[in-house]
C-alpha cells in the first residue's frame, strides 16, 4: 500500500516539479543548464511509466506543462486587479490557464506513448519530433498563444541564436529539445565509448553552431550605415496603466509626452510613441490638441503612435486598435490596423453573452476592437525608409510577419507592458523580439509604455535599451543594411523539412537499433 501510494505521489509530483524547474530556463532568468536536467528527468519518467497506461503518459506531459506556465504566466493576474470586476477571475487565470495550456504537453506525451519507447536515440528523436511539433501547434490553434516556446531559454546567447536566420524558431526549439535530451542517452548508454562519443558530438554542436554565430555577427558589422539627414526617435514615457480610468487628463499626458521628446524644429526626425500612451483616446479627439503639437513639431518631423481609429459603417462603427504616422498638423499619412487582438484583453469571444453577465475586455471601454484586414509595410519617405508595424504581443508570433517582409527595412513594434506589473512578464516578452530581429534580418525599434523600450538590430544586438520601471528616450542615427534571411523567405515551411529529416532519421536509426 504504501509503495502504491509513493508511486502516485511521484507521478503526480515529479512531473510538476520538473515543469516549474524548466521555466527557469526563460528569460529573465536563463538558466539554460536547466534543461539539460529536466528534459532528461522527464523523458525517462515517460519511458519508465508508458507501457503502465495511456492516462499516465498524459499526466505526465500535463503536470509538466502546469507546472511550466503557472510558474512562468502568472503575471496575466496582473491584468486582472485593475478594476473590481474581474478581481473574482485571478484564481481562474492563475490556475485554469496553466492547466489548459498544460493539455497540449499532455497530448504530446501521450502520442509518445504509443512508440516503442526505449532508452535510445530514435526515442530521443520521436520524443523532439512530438514536443515541437505540439509547441507549433499551440502556437496557432484558437489564435495561438506561441509565448515561452522551450527555445526561449536561449535569449542570453546571442552566438548560438543566430541559426534562427536560417531555420527560424520553430526548427531551433526542435534541434534544441534534441540537444537538452543528449544527456539521457550519455546516462543510458552501457558502452563507455559510445557515452563519450555522444558527449564528444553535444559539445562539437554546441561549439560550431556559437562559432558560425559569432563569425556572422562580426561579419554583419561592416553593413552599418549612417542615416543621411535625419533620425529616429523611440519615446519610452512610463504613463502609469491607472490613466486608462481616469476621464479628462490627455492634455496633461500629451504635454508629458512632448516634453520628453524634445522636438527640434529645424531637424529631420521620426518620434515612435508606444502603445497606450493616450488610453481611451481615438484619433478624431487626439486632433483637438493640435494646436499643441503645432508649437512643438515642425513639417519635418513625423509622428508614429498606438492610438483608436474608428470607421463608420453605416449606423455602426468599428474600433481598431491602430498604428498611426501622422504629420505634425496630425493628418494621417498611414495607419495600420492590429490583425492579431489578444482574447479577453482586446476582445471578448463568446461577445453577446459575456456582457449578458456584466464583463468585458479588459483594456480600456467595453466594446471589443475590430481586426485588421492586412499587415503592409508602411513608407516613411526619408532614404526609402520603410518598416513593418507590429502592435504589442503580435511581435511574438515566428514566420507571420509580412508578406512583404523582403521589401522593409525595419519592423516598428509598439507595447503596452503595464498590463504585466513589476513581474518576469515584459522580459519575455521583450526576448520574442530579439528572435524576430534574427530570424527577419531587420533592425527592430521598440517603444513600450511600461515596458522594455529598445532599439536592436538584425542580428538581435541590443544597441540601446530602457528598462520597464524607467522612462527616457532612445535617438538612432544608424541602422544596419537589410539582408533578406532564408527564414524571411520561407518561413516556417523550413520547420516541417527538418521534421520530415528527422522521420526519415528515426526510420533508419530504428534500423539500426534493431540489428
Amino acid at each position: 500500500m504504501k509503495s502504491i501510494l509513493t508511486y502516485k505521489f511521484l507521478i503526480y509530483v515529479i512531473p510538476f516539479l520538473l515543469g516549474l524547474f524548466t521555466s527557469f530556463s526563460l528569460p529573465p532568468y536563463n538558466f539554460l543548464i536547466i534543461n539539460f536536467i529536466t528534459f532528461p528527468t522527464l523523458l525517462f519518467f515517460l519511458t519508465y511509466n508508458y507501457k503502465k497506461s495511456k492516462w499516465i503518459s498524459f499526466k505526465i506531459g500535463w503536470l509538466f506543462g502546469f507546472g511550466y506556465f503557472i510558474s512562468n504566466l502568472y503575471w496575466i493576474t496582473n491584468s486582472l486587479t485593475f478594476e473590481e470586476i474581474f478581481k473574482p477571475l485571478i484564481p481562474f487565470a492563475l490556475i485554469i490557464i496553466p492547466l489548459f495550456l498544460g493539455i497540449f504537453y499532455g497530448l504530446g506525451t501521450l502520442i509518445c506513448s504509443f512508440f516503442n519507447l526505449k532508452k535510445n536515440f530514435s526515442t530521443v528523436l520521436i520524443f523532439s519530433v512530438i514536443f515541437s511539433l505540439i509547441e507549433f501547434i499551440r502556437g496557432f490553434v484558437l489564435g495561438g498563444f506561441p509565448w515561452n516556446i522551450i527555445v526561449y531559454s536561449w535569449t542570453n546567447y546571442l552566438n548560438s541564436i543566430q541559426i534562427l536566420s536560417l531555420i527560424g524558431t520553430y526548427s531551433f526549439n526542435l534541434i534544441s529539445i534534441t540537444i537538452f535530451l543528449l544527456p539521457f542517452l550519455i546516462l543510458f548508454q552501457k558502452e563507455i565509448k559510445l557515452k563519450i562519443f555522444i558527449f564528444l558530438f553535444l559539445l562539437l554542436v554546441l561549439i560550431v553552431n556559437a562559432f558560425y554565430g559569432y563569425k556572422k555577427i562580426k561579419n554583419d558589422e561592416k553593413f552599418y550605415s549612417e542615416f543621411k539627414d535625419f533620425k529616429i526617435k523611440i519615446i519610452s514615457p512610463k504613463i502609469s496603466i491607472d490613466s486608462f480610468f481616469e476621464v479628462n487628463n490627455e492634455g496633461i499626458i500629451i504635454e508629458e509626452l512632448i516634453e520628453l521628446s524634445n522636438p527640434n524644429i529645424s531637424h529631420n526626425t521620426i518620434f515612435v510613441f508606444p502603445e497606450g500612451a493616450l488610453a481611451g483616446v481615438n484619433l478624431n479627439k487626439l486632433k483637438s490638441f493640435k494646436e499643441i503639437f503645432l508649437k512643438k513639431y515642425s513639417d519635418k518631423h513625423i509622428i508614429i503612435m498606438g492610438i483608436n481609429t474608428e470607421e463608420e459603417i453605416g449606423n455602426s462603427s468599428k474600433i481598431y486598435n491602430s498604428m498611426v504616422v501622422l504629420d505634425n498638423n496630425l493628418n494621417l499619412i498611414s495607419e495600420y490596423n492590429k490583425i492579431k487582438l489578444v482574447p479577453f484583453g482586446e476582445f471578448l469571444p463568446f461577445e453577446n453573452f459575456f456582457k449578458k453577465i456584466g464583463l468585458k475586455k479588459v483594456s480600456y471601454g467595453y466594446e471589443s476592437f475590430s481586426v485588421g484586414n492586412k499587415r503592409k509595410s508602411i513608407s516613411l519617405g526619408f532614404d526609402n525608409l520603410n518598416f513593418i508595424p507590429l502592435i504589442c504581443y503580435e511581435i511574438i508570433y515566428s514566420g507571420k510577419i509580412s508578406l512583404e517582409s523582403g521589401k522593409t527595412n525595419f519592423i516598428i513594434n509598439i507595447s503596452e507592458d503595464g498590463w504585466f506589473g513589476d513581474s518576469i512578464g515584459p522580459h519575455q516578452h521583450f526576448s520574442h523580439t530579439i528572435f524576430r530581429a534574427i530570424e527577419e534580418g531587420k533592425n527592430i525599434i521598440r517603444s513600450a509604455n511600461n515596458g522594455i523600450s529598445a532599439y536592436i538590430d538584425s542580428n538581435g544586438l541590443v544597441i540601446s535599451k530602457i528598462e520597464s520601471n524607467k522612462k527616457g528616450v532612445i535617438e538612432i542615427n544608424n541602422y544596419k543594411k537589410f539582408s533578406e534571411t532564408l527564414f524571411s523567405k520561407f518561413g516556417n515551411k523550413i520547420f516541417f523539412y527538418i521534421v520530415l529529416i528527422y522521420v526519415g532519421l528515426i526510420f533508419f536509426i530504428k534500423r539500426w537499433e534493431n540489428k
